[in-house]
C-alpha cells in the first residue's frame, strides 16, 4: 500500500462515531482524504469520538441510518471508497431483540452495497470473528465453516453473503475485512478489556467476569485501522473475505490477569453468573490465520498484547470517569 493512496480521495465511512470507525476517520484524515462520515443519528445531538471535526472541512459529518436507503444513496454519492462499519453489535442484545440486528446489518448493509454499485465505489465491508464460531480447527482461516452461534453472528453471515454476491452478480468492487477480537482507547464498556480496566480504575479489588476459559485473538485498533486501508487499496483484495488478527490467543482469564498488572493495582478475578452466555452460544476459541491478507497486501500487526494493553490502560487512566467509555 502506498502512503499517498488516500491523498485527495473522496472516502465514506460508516459508523464512523464508533469505536474502530472514528479510529479510520483519523488515519484517512490524517493520510489526505476527504471523509464523509456517517453517524447514526440521536435526537440528543452527541458528537462522540467524532467531535474534534465538527468544524474541521476535511470531514463533513452526516447524520442518518443505514436501514434508510434514500440516505445511504445520497451518503455514497461522488464518493471513491466506502468502509461500511455501521452495524448493531453486541452480541447478549441479540438474543433480546434479534429483529433488530437483521434490519441493521443485513437489510443495511444491502443498502450501502445497492449504492456502490449505483455509483460505481468501491465498498470494503465489516465482518467479524464472531461468524465462525467455535474454532474447528485453529488456526482458523477464511474457509473455516461459518457457524451462527448468535443471532447477531447470524445477521452477521447474512451481511457478508449479500455483499459479497454483489461482487459475483454485478462485478461491484466489494472486499471484505474480517477482524477479530479489535481493542483500544474508545472502545465501549461492554466490551472484555474495557469491562475489567473499568473495575480496576474504580479501585475494586474483585473483577468480575463471565467465562474465563475462552481463548481470543486480541488486535489493537490501529493494527486493525491499518488492515482496513491495506484492503481498501489492494486490487488483489476485490471479491476477497480477510482476516485480520494477530495469529496467537490469549485466555480471558490470563488477560484478566495481565490487565491487573498492567494497571498496578492488587485484584482477584472470580466469575459472575449473570455474565454467562447460554452455553451452545459460546464461542469457546478464536484464533486467526491472517497468512491471505499478508500475501495481498503485506499487512501485519505492529503492537503487542502487552503494549497495546498498557496503551489502553493509559488512555482510561488519563480520563474523566464519567468520559472513559461510550456504553
Amino acid at each position: 500500500m502506498h502512503d499517498d493512496h488516500w491523498e485527495g480521495r473522496r472516502v465514506l465511512v460508516t459508523g464512523a462515531e464508533g469505536f474502530i470507525g472514528s479510529a479510520l476517520v483519523d488515519a484517512l484524515v490524517d493520510r489526505g482524504a476527504r471523509v464523509r462520515a456517517l453517524c447514526h443519528y440521536k435526537p440528543y445531538g452527541e458528537a462522540g469520538n467524532l467531535a474534534p471535526y465538527l468544524d474541521d472541512p476535511r470531514v463533513e459529518v452526516l447524520a442518518g441510518d443505514v436501514r434508510d436507503p434514500f440516505l445511504v444513496d445520497q451518503a455514497v454519492a461522488g464518493t471513491d471508497t466506502v468502509f461500511h462499519l455501521a452495524a448493531l453489535i453486541g452480541i447478549p442484545y441479540s438474543y433480546v431483540a434479534p429483529e433488530s440486528y437483521v434490519q441493521t446489518n443485513v437489510v443495511g448493509s444491502h443498502n450501502v452495497v445497492a449504492a456502490c454499485r449505483r455509483h460505481g465505489a468501491r465498498m470494503v465491508h465489516t465482518s467479524t470473528s464472531e461468524t465462525y464460531g467455535s474454532a474447528l480447527r485453529v488456526p482458523m482461516d477464511e474457509s473455516h465453516p461459518a457457524q451462527p452461534q448468535s443471532p447477531y453472528s447470524a445477521s452477521k453471515i447474512a451481511a457478508d453473503a449479500m455483499v459479497l454476491s454483489y461482487h459475483a452478480a454485478f462485478g461491484t468492487p466489494v472486499a471484505v475485512c474480517r477482524p477479530f477480537n479489535t481493542y483500544g482507547p474508545r472502545q465501549s464498556a461492554r466490551a472484555v478489556i474495557p469491562a475489567v480496566l473499568e473495575q480496576l480504575a474504580a479501585g475494586s479489588d474483585v473483577i468480575r467476569l463471565g467465562s474465563t476459559t475462552p481463548t481470543r485473538d486480541f488486535t489493537y485498533v490501529t493494527d486493525t485501522v491499518e488492515g482496513f486501508l491495506a484492503i481498501g487499496a489492494s486490487d488483489a483484495a476485490i471479491g476477497r473475505t480477510c482476516n485480520l488478527g494477530t495469529g496467537s490467543e490469549v485466555s480471558i482469564g490470563a488477560l484478566a490477569e495481565m490487565l491487573v498488572a498492567v494497571s498496578g493495582r492488587r485484584a482477584r478475578v472470580v466469575v459472575d453468573d449473570a455474565r454467562l452466555r447460554p452455553e451452545a452460544s459460546e464461542v469457546d476459541r478464536l484464533l486467526s490465520d491472517n497468512s491471505l491478507v499478508r500475501s495481498l497486501t503485506g499487512w501485519a500487526p505492529q503492537v503487542t498484547l502487552e503494549d497495546g494493553l498498557a496503551r489502553t490502560w493509559a488512555w482510561l487512566r488519563d480520563r474523566p470517569a464519567s468520559r472513559r467509555y461510550q456504553v
